[in-house]
């Protein structure tokens, strides 16, 4: 009983913000997966942040391993990134006209990622992928779109689907409000299943716009492509007259300075950025060859725009993140710190008993509550979410803060210290499970 009432009092303003919320926002959160319902708890409400770290409303202080869903990869409040943002407010949040610094940020993001020679700035990772398949399909005239089971791509209509009764089906969707019109050309396939790819393209042979793909899957947990998938995806666009969509909201800028698309040897027609590229600010871009993305309004008849669309302290930021993850230093740093990380929990976890998988590109990696490799949306479906539900609010209560979901992704940041690690992988040794 008074393990209960000392938690109640830990998170006692938590509770009230909660309750609050939820009297004037639709279940007390502004994106479902904050309401913590995947660990069977309630949210906390965070105060404010610095380098590796959140406070929250109550004063507890935790090892950040979610940092926004990724894009605080230099960690939270970074003074250079700050310092260049309040020059531009000072200035002005928002004109509507273009400004200078949307171009140095397109000129960034062109000279890192070698497959994209123009890019479109828009204010998520939703709109950028919603851009990327209707230039796909004004591209190419055709309709259907190939995605893979457990990659997410955002809320647009068209990517909320789920499988049919078998396994290569066209999409039904997965959310009232979405027409069963709007999902009908869309095909499902599994991840990391080169046959069954092979087959949707023989089967609607001239009729795939687009395969877009995680290139890296990180929204059903980290899961790494399989040799020769994605070269495959890429040998049988080019063959089909298909456009190969990379959706690296997540991956950009986060495993290397630029795109996986150099580590993979993999071009994509289109590339979806996002997160990082922002600095903590919502943006989002699609970039990829001249030709494509000419056809984009107004020199093309391809429609998209947008009233924040290249934002300029959103601009600002990105700028600032990105001059600052040009250092080599800082990728190898994260690396390093990452897998000794993914080593110790690991290890601590071996000695109390619990299966448990890891898998880890980078500084992204997901621990997974099962014995077996996850390699898909199946085998990461069968990890044990009753044990991550208890493992979660065990390590908050220790001071470290995971994503809120068994199917996400951690991650590192430059300001994560050793001294974070060793305190991370003791709070694993203590948790109560």
């Amino acid at each position: 009983m008074r393990d209960k009432e000392d938690k109640m009092a830990a998170y006692r303003k938590c509770k009230k913000l909660f309750q609050d919320a939820t009297k004037v926002i639709p279940g007390g959160v502004n994106s479902p997966v904050r309401a913590f319902k995947a660990v069977d708890s309630e949210p906390i409400f965070i105060d404010r942040a610095k380098g590796a770290y959140l406070y929250d409303a109550d004063g507890n202080k935790y090892i950040d391993y979610c940092l926004s869903w990724g894009p605080m990869i230099l960690g939270h409040a970074r003074t250079e990134v700050l310092t260049e943002v309040k020059k531009v407010m000072a200035k002005g949040t928002s004109f509507g006209i273009p400004t200078e610094l949307e171009t140095q940020l397109a000129r960034m993001i062109v000279r890192a990622i070698g497959s994209v020679d123009k890019v479109r700035l828009v204010s998520s990772g939703t709109e950028a992928v919603m851009t990327a398949i209707r230039l796909a399909r004004g591209c190419t005239g055709r309709d259907k779109i190939i995605k893979f089971i457990g990659c997410y791509h955002g809320h647009v209509d068209h990517m909320l689907v789920q499988a049919g009764s078998g396994a290569m089906t066209l999409g039904a969707p997965s959310s009232p409000g979405v027409p069963k019109d709007f999902t009908k050309h869309t095909i499902l396939l599994p991840y990391n299943n080169t046959e069954m790819l092979e087959r949707a393209m023989n089967e609607y042979k001239g009729q795939i716009a687009a395969v877009i793909v995680e290139p890296i899957a990180g929204n059903m947990g980290v899961v790494p492509p399989r040799e020769g998938f994605l070269k495959t995806i890429r040998k049988l666009c080019t063959r089909g007259g298909s456009i190969l969509i990379f959706d690296e909201v997540i991956t950009g800028f986060r495993v290397k300075y630029g795109s996986v698309q150099d580590i993979f040897g993999v071009k994509a027609d289109l590339t979806c950025l996002g997160k990082i590229i922002g600095g903590g600010f919502p943006i989002g871009a699609c970039g990829g060859r001249a030709e494509l993305m000419n056809k984009l309004a107004p020199t093309g008849q391809v429609y998209q725009a947008g009233t924040l669309s290249g934002n300029p302290v959103c601009v600002a930021a990105g700028i600032a993140t990105l001059e600052l993850l040009k250092s080599k230093a800082i990728y190898s740093g994260l690396d390093r710190a990452t897998d000794k990380l993914c080593a110790g929990i690991g290890q601590a976890l071996t000695e109390r008993g619990v299966e448990h998988t890891i898998n880890r590109i980078g500084s992204m990696f997901t621990l997974f509550f099962s014995a077996e490799p996850v390699t898909d949306y199946v085998s990461a479906a069968r990890s044990d979410t009753r044990m991550y539900a208890k493992f979660h609010p065990a390590m908050l209560k220790e001071g470290v803060y995971l994503p809120p979901s068994q199917f996400e992704a951690c991650f590192l940041s430059a300001s994560h210290t050793p001294k974070d690690i060793d305190r991370t992988i003791t709070a694993v040794q203590r948790a109560e499970l």
